[in-house]
């Protein structure tokens, strides 16, 4: 069945309350395990197909956001979903208290996770959440608004990404000038949904007993067994082992594309010759990745052709398309779903290998995991598969590239090290902002630009009013639609980068590690998962020391003044 078969219904939130309230009243009363268990697997068929309904409708929303069912469909849920969540809460209680709980083989991860929901809920909080919704809703319309007039066309904002990396600096510059210009001219309205956003959480956390949000936008993560010290603690590594190779990197840059200094409109073009492209049309690009997850291993070669034969994808940029790229799945039809916005650079490709490979550990973990909430592991674990698969891919790369395929390779190995600074910085910035919530718009743009020279120093934004006043950060979805998300894949990077150094010393357990992690979804916590897959748990000192001296090495194999 493809996936514009899939069915769809509107589900009444009464109704929905009626049946949850019964099941976890017969959950509460069971008189054994058997019974009990016999219960809880009916009430996670009848939680999955909500979930399966909360996400066809997200889908088809962000496909168009012009859809006026869609549209009000999505509103319904905004609204509906943190009503729900009052009786997640509960089934959480009843599920901790339960006395039959040692007698199931239900996983402690996931009991893990409900003691982190009992802590971040509280009905008193539903408007509260609701309103959130709303806002989120609004910042992901008001990008897919963008209407950026270039050169007698127009563009969104994936679309003109093509000609902000053209091989003409003039063309280069013009085209960033008018992306910036459609946040200049926004600028108020993204200022005050983030502070709208940033009050909203405040008084949530606050209502809910903690100091400030960080704690509440931990639980939230679902972080299951590390802290904002360890996280703090690794983001300094980043920047006395990352930050001074990715500076050289940069160094590089610059005289590889034959300009004394680089400047913001400069960062995406890193070869004399051009970026590497994909090579053929986007249906070319899939038929190669079919190919290429055939050879690769039989478990990726049935997931692909699945998503192939079921349409299990949308990829072309169009007008009235929600920005991003994301995976999904849905729980009634065990199988996943990949949302992008191809533009026509290698960040297509990445698609068919990034959520490719979420799509991937959502394919394997259908058939092995009935709980939805452990259908996906936790974001950054998730992050891991995704980030993984792109390296696992290096050998394929010359189906997209072409005879660019060598350029591609250093390209990604040296955007995934200029990355962790970035992601790091993101997750620094939120740090700061919830910490300080009464900060006005324009500290919170200042405080931006001061992390910003810290994890990123020898970038400049001369010319750019908005981004020199640390108007960045509006572009970053997640800051604004999930806060404290970031820092999983710089997480998660660093692990897939061990993937890769494996890969390099032919590893033969290298691959079969990956898939078991893939298998386990989110029965584990994330650094069971790490270790589970053989790799060193990023937190620990020397990790990020021993990848950044592996991939200097790797990078330094190859010419690149070729490029």
């Amino acid at each position: 069945m493809k996936f514009s078969e899939f069915s769809y219904e509107h589900l009444d939130f009464e109704e929905l309350k009626k049946e949850y309230e019964e099941k976890l009243e017969a959950l509460r009363n069971s008189k054994d395990a058997a019974s009990f268990m016999e219960v809880f697997n009916g009430l996670n068929t009848f939680r999955g197909h909500i979930d399966s309904m909360r996400a066809i409708c997200s889908v088809r929303h962000t496909i168009d956001t012009s859809d006026d069912y869609y549209d009000k469909e999505n509103e319904y849920w905004d609204q509906t979903s943190p009503l729900l969540q009052e009786y997640e809460t509960e089934l959480a209680r009843i599920m901790l208290e339960s006395p039959f709980r040692k007698e199931t083989d239900i996983p402690e991860a996931y009991y893990l996770s409900l003691e982190n929901q009992l802590k971040s809920f509280s009905p008193e909080i539903i408007e509260d959440m609701q309103e959130e919704n709303s806002l989120v809703t609004e910042y992901g319309k008001l990008k897919a608004s963008a209407k950026i007039e270039f050169e007698g066309e127009t563009y969104n904002l994936a679309s003109i990404a093509v000609k902000m990396n053209d091989d003409d600096r003039e063309i280069r510059k013009n085209a960033t000038i008018a992306y910036n210009r459609f946040f200049e001219e926004n600028e108020e309205k993204f200022d005050e949904i983030y502070d709208r956003l940033v009050k909203i959480r405040d008084r949530m956390a606050k209502k809910l007993g903690f100091e400030n949000f960080i704690p509440l936008g931990y639980l939230r993560m679902n972080r299951l067994d590390y802290d904002q010290n360890m996280v703090k603690n690794y983001r300094d590594q980043v920047i006395a082992d990352i930050v001074p190779l990715t500076i050289e990197l940069r160094e590089k840059q610059a005289k590889r594309i034959g300009v004394d200094r680089l400047e913001c409109y400069d960062l995406g073009y890193n070869f004399r010759t051009g970026n590497p492209k994909p090579h053929g049309t986007l249906d070319e690009l899939v038929d190669a990745a079919l190919k290429m997850y055939r050879e690769m291993s039989p478990e990726t070669g049935d997931f692909f052709q699945t998503m192939v034969d079921q349409e299990l994808f949308d990829l072309p940029t169009r007008p009235n398309k929600e920005m991003g790229g994301y995976c999904t799945g849905f729980y009634d039809y065990k199988v996943p779903f990949i949302f992008a916005n191809t533009n026509g650079t290698s960040g297509d490709v990445d698609v068919l290998t990034h959520e490719a490979g979420h799509a991937f550990q959502a394919y394997c973990t259908f058939k092995n995991v009935t709980i939805p909430d452990l259908m996906f592991p936790t974001m950054e674990s998730a992050e891991i598969h995704s980030m993984s698969m792109e390296f696992f891919a290096h050998p394929w790369s010359h189906l997209f590239f072409k005879e660019e395929a060598e350029k591609y390779h250093y390209f990604h190995i040296s955007d995934c090290l200029k990355f962790l600074p970035y992601g790091c910085l993101v997750d620094h910035f939120q740090h700061e902002v919830y910490e300080h919530p009464q900060m006005t718009p324009a500290e919170r743009k200042a405080c931006w630009r001061r992390l910003e020279k810290i994890y990123k120093p020898d970038v400049n934004y001369e010319g750019f009013d908005l981004l020199e006043r640390g108007g960045f950060f509006f572009r970053q979805g997640h800051i604004f639609q999930a806060p404290f998300y970031y820092i999983d894949y710089t997480l998660a990077q660093v692990c897939a980068l061990q993937f890769f150094v494996r890969m390099l010393k032919k590893d033969e357990n290298c691959w079969k590690d990956y898939v078991h992690i893939c298998c386990l979804g989110g029965t584990k916590t994330f650094t069971q998962i790490v270790k589970e897959a053989n790799l060193i748990v990023p937190f620990e000192e020397g990790c990020l020391k021993e990848v950044s001296v592996r991939m200097k090495e790797e990078l330094d194999k190859v010419d690149d003044s070729k490029f």
